[in-house]
């Protein structure tokens, strides 16, 4: 039995927003939300600092207890736990991730300076949990009733069934419809102008949309109630869908769990639509 939706918060706006989103998210889907926060560990040998130790641990006691309560305020039906952890940020948040149905993150924009998104901690997180990961950034204005974006590759005959069933059965709980991306990277060629080469970029979306219409079949059958647009975007990948999903509630993205001899890695699509989308971001494994 899973715990839910478990969220890491750190004290951050960003933290708040990602804790507030997943309560939301828990009325939709009638799970609960678990609340943790990771404290670095302290050596055997800091009795001299034992007085900011102990200051520390009430400080993180007390932010769970108030974004508890704030949450609990905000949705009444919606159970709500804490938990303080001790293994530091990655190993931690990992662990915890394994354990819920999403783990819920805030994200700063490219260039912030704290919080768990920071850096190597936030991306290896992201890129090590073996569960979705959603990634929220403080409240910008954006609405939470718009379409859910998924972008996906339609050279493949069948993209990957996790991120496809994710991003529709996420539809469903929002009654929204579902944007289904593909970003076709053009020749460096093709962007010189038909003063050099003809223009091939009105002959490559027809043929590509043809292509994500029998590629979505399975899931209109699947989800009837949903329904699906598709949509051709020409450019880098990463970049275009960030624009694509300008006005969505939710970006579905995959990540191969594939790992290499560096680690986990989530890709650049990914990597871009994490730093540069202002909706939330989930990020799905698969093969």
């Amino acid at each position: 039995m899973t715990q839910g939706i478990v969220v890491g918060v750190d004290g951050t706006d960003q933290a708040q927003a990602a804790a507030e989103w997943a309560a939301d998210e828990a009325v939709l889907r009638g799970a609960g939300v678990h609340l943790v926060h990771v404290r670095e560990p302290w050596p055997d040998s800091v009795t001299p600092f034992a007085a900011a130790r102990e200051s520390a641990e009430s400080w993180a006691e007390e932010l769970l207890a108030r974004t508890a309560e704030r949450l609990r305020e905000r949705q009444p039906d919606v159970p709500v736990t804490t938990r303080l952890l001790d293994s530091g940020p990655v190993p931690a948040l990992v662990a915890a991730g394994e354990k819920g149905d999403l783990l819920v993150l805030g994200s700063r924009a490219l260039g912030g300076v704290a919080g768990y998104l920071v850096g190597s901690v936030g991306l290896t997180v992201a890129g090590a949990v073996e569960r979705p990961v959603v990634l929220v950034r403080a409240s910008d204005g954006t609405g939470a009733q718009g379409a859910v974006t998924v972008g996906i590759d339609a050279r493949h005959r069948h993209p990957a069934d996790a991120v496809m069933d994710f991003a529709f059965e996420e539809a469903a709980r929002r009654r929204a419809e579902v944007n289904v991306v593909y970003a076709q990277e053009l020749p460096l060629y093709a962007g010189l102008g038909p003063a050099m080469v003809p223009d091939v970029r009105a002959a490559v979306a027809p043929e590509v949309e043809r292509s994500l219409d029998d590629l979505l079949e399975p899931w209109r059958a699947k989800y009837p109630e949903v329904t699906a647009v598709p949509r051709v975007v020409l450019g880098s990948a990463g970049a275009e869908l960030v624009r694509a999903a300008a006005d969505s509630a939710l970006v579905v993205v995959g990540r191969r769990t594939r790992r290499s001899t560096l680690g986990a890695h989530i890709g650049s699509v990914a990597h871009a639509v994490l730093h540069h989308s202002r909706a939330p971001v989930v990020l799905v494994p698969h093969e």
